[in-house]
């Protein structure tokens, strides 16, 4: 990469000329013979402005540089291009040219973790790259609603990911460099030696992972259009006696260990499997997969399922868990390797995140279904369910009066 005139380094960082000046002046940033200034420079400049603006003093960071107390060599490795330049081109003018309203576009800017854009704010290099996909989903006619939140989706994933990985380079790279006794100038020479290596193999074992939840995703979509298709046509017959799928949530279980860390959600996602395993055993049901913040049930009787469910509602705050809510709703399901699909799964999840804390929601199939006296059964109404064509007659349940 060629080097920088000291005017592009401010245009790029968005930034008075001036600052970079003071930069150079203080040895933050430093100049060739020939006056210009290495690539990774703007990136260099954004840094420093973000510590500055956390109060870190210029005068502080110049003087700590100097004796070599820490170091920005880091930002020329490629691995750490996250501080993308910006662009000449405004929010505002980007809408314009590209026909996306500015809304969206400033989504993209708080996917990445920051505050929204002015229309007269540049967009960055890096944010730039995801406008082809939100203009081709405008353009198709996806609805504002959809895209932002699948923008909202994707940061506050990525946000988990980014900030697990800053965790375990603190305790596995950073600490064990600082315990051993060297200087800060060897913990990051160190770490821009190890960095590069690291950041090649996250990105492929991102996008790799990306990848197989995408095809997870697509067959569950691909099963559920086919069963529709051969149900409707006469060319398949559910099975008469069908099985129950059950999901159980526990409330602000994400929220709670983002908190706490990862020592405690460890500990909740020890008591909650031995939970879980305990009472679904209990009854016939078998824990298909485990969902983060829950996990999905496949009960071969919905009856069995309904009591596993209010046994675990119930187990929940004695265990020192959060509160627990969970829906069931019971119809044909598809098997395909190791997990179910279809319309009834995606019923039952939509009814779990109806289903307040505590509280153990039903279809009226279940209801149906259910013929235990050690269960009673509320209507609650037809409810119109998020992504589920029409309403829903659900129910609560509950235990008889003693």
């Amino acid at each position: 990469m060629e080097s920088l005139s000291r005017h592009d380094t401010a245009e790029q960082a968005g930034v008075g000329l001036e600052y970079v000046d003071r930069l150079l002046e203080l040895g933050i940033l430093e100049a060739d013979d020939d006056g210009t200034l290495r690539p990774g420079s703007p990136q260099r400049v954004r840094i420093v402005q973000m510590l500055a603006d956390a109060g870190l003093p210029l005068d502080g960071l110049g003087e700590a540089l100097r004796r070599d107390l820490v170091s920005l060599e880091f930002i020329d490795t490629t691995s750490n291009n996250r501080w993308g330049s910006l662009t000449a081109t405004t929010f505002g003018e980007l809408s314009e040219r590209t026909g996306v309203p500015i809304g969206l576009l400033g989504a993209i800017r708080e996917a990445m973790g920051f505050t929204p854009p002015d229309p007269s704010d540049r967009i960055q290099e890096h944010e730039m790259e995801v406008v082809p996909l939100v203009q081709l989903q405008h353009e198709r006619g996806f609805r504002g609603a959809v895209v932002d939140r699948a923008l909202r989706v994707y940061g506050e994933s990525m946000r988990r990911v980014a900030e697990t990985e800053s965790d375990w380079w603190r305790s596995e790279v950073l600490v064990p460099i600082i315990q051993s006794g060297n200087d800060p100038a060897e913990l990051y020479r160190a770490s821009a030696e190890l960095s590069p290596a690291l950041a090649e193999v996250i990105d492929r074992a991102l996008l790799a992972i990306y990848h197989g939840q995408q095809a997870k995703a697509w067959i569950r979509n691909i099963l559920e259009g086919f069963e529709v298709a051969l149900v409707d046509s006469g060319l398949h017959s559910p099975s008469e006696r069908v099985p129950a799928i059950c999901f159980i949530d526990l409330t602000g279980y994400t929220r709670l260990t983002e908190e706490r860390g990862d020592s405690v959600a460890a500990e909740l996602a020890q008591r909650l499997s031995s939970m879980v395993e305990r009472h679904s055993r209990r009854h016939g049901g078998t824990a298909v997969k485990w969902l983060g913040d829950g996990v999905m049930f496949h009960f071969p009787e919905p009856g069995h399922g309904v009591l596993a469910a209010l046994e675990m509602v119930e187990a929940a705050p004695a265990l020192g868990l959060p509160s627990a809510h969970v829906g069931l709703h019971t119809g044909p399901v598809l098997f395909q390797e190791g997990d179910y699909f279809g319309r009834t799964v995606n019923i039952a999840s939509r009814i779990a995140d109806y289903a307040r804390p505590g509280e153990v929601v039903v279809s009226q199939e279940v209801v149906d279904a259910s013929d235990d006296e050690a269960v009673r059964f509320t209507e609650i109404g037809p409810v119109e369910l998020k992504g589920v064509a029409g309403t829903l007659l659900l129910h609560s349940a509950h235990r008889p009066p003693v």
